[in-house]
Parts: structure tokens; sequence; C-alpha cells
């Protein structure tokens, strides 16, 4: 009985070793943005999103998100404003072309299958905390993770003396499909 308890612990625990690796899909995810200009909303997105989520629902211990976007992929609909946005007071995307997301830990208490994650955003070499609830919803090949949160434009040097608001929202849609192999951690 010993043997057969050490080995069911020895399995446990090598399961939890394994997690699977899943990759955004660009085409099918959306970051987007919404902040008010001179009292009214602007939207605005992004795209390019790539990089590594590694994700599995019965061990957070083990996951973790490692993301970036496309600087130069901001949208508002506004040609001209968008090149502005592009330039060393907004995104200063010659210099900076990712912004990237990092998590560093991602909380197992679950409410109404609302997960919490905190981590590090970089926007033009400026890293801070940040945190904020998501959701993950098994899809075919992987997950659907959508989340929101509020930020500090000025936090990152984004437009200094401008006429937006300092407080924009951030709306996440991130679908992620498994890659071919589990990788063991």
């Amino acid at each position: 009985m010993k043997c057969f308890t050490g080995l069911m612990i020895t399995l446990l625990a090598c399961c939890d070793l394994y997690s699977q690796h899943y990759v955004p899909v660009d085409s099918s995810s959306e970051v987007s943005f919404k902040i008010k200009n001179l009292g009214f909303n602007t939207t605005g997105s992004f795209s390019g999103l790539a990089g590594t989520i590694t994700f599995l629902p019965d061990s957070m211990a083990g996951c973790n998100f490692d993301v970036h976007i496309d600087a130069s992929s901001v949208n508002t609909g506004v040609d001209k404003r968008d090149e502005h946005l592009r330039r060393a007071d907004f995104f200063d995307v010659k210099n900076h072309p990712q912004i990237r997301f990092v998590s560093e830990k991602i909380n197992t208490t679950k409410k109404n299958g609302t997960l919490f994650v905190s981590g590090k955003l970089t926007i033009k070499g400026i890293t801070k905390d940040i945190a904020f609830p998501f959701t993950a919803q098994p899809i075919e090949n992987g997950y659907l993770f959508t989340g929101e949160f509020t930020m500090n434009r000025r936090d990152f040097n984004i437009g200094a003396g401008s006429t937006i608001s300092d407080r924009l929202t951030v709306m996440l849609k991130v679908v992620a499909r498994a890659e071919a192999t589990t990788v063991k951690q």
C-alpha cells in the first residue's frame, strides 16, 4: 500500500510539471482601448499580438503569460491621429516597437469563473505593475481569455500635455491555440 500511495503521489506531482503551451492568434484576437478626448469617448485597437501562454486550469502555479503587441499598429480609425500616436510624445514606436505584458502570478481563487492575474506591463521602456481579473473559456484546441483593466497613460509618459483623459480602459479578447506538443516546465 505504501508503494502504491508513493507511486500515486509521484504521478500526480509529475502531472503538475506539465502545462499546455498556447500561442495567441492575432487574427482572432482583439486588444482595444477607450479613452475620453475633449469629453468624448475615443476608441482604438492594436494588432500584431504574439508571445506564449502556458495555461493549465487546474494548476495556476505553473501558468504564465508573456505576450506583446506591435505598438505601431495603433488604429483609431483616423490616419493623422494614428500617425501622431506613433511619435515620440505618445508611443515612440521607433524606439519602442512593442508593448509587453509578463505575468507574475495568477490567483487560483475562482469567482464565477473569473481568475486574477498580476504582472509587469512595459510601454515605452517603462515597466509598471498591473493586476486585473480575466476569464478563460475553453474553445476548440485552446482558450478564449477575456479581461479588462484601467490604467493611467501618464505612468508611461504617453501624451504629456494632451486633451485626452489620463485614464483609459484596455479590453482584451485573446484567442490562444495549443502548440503541437506539451512541454515540461
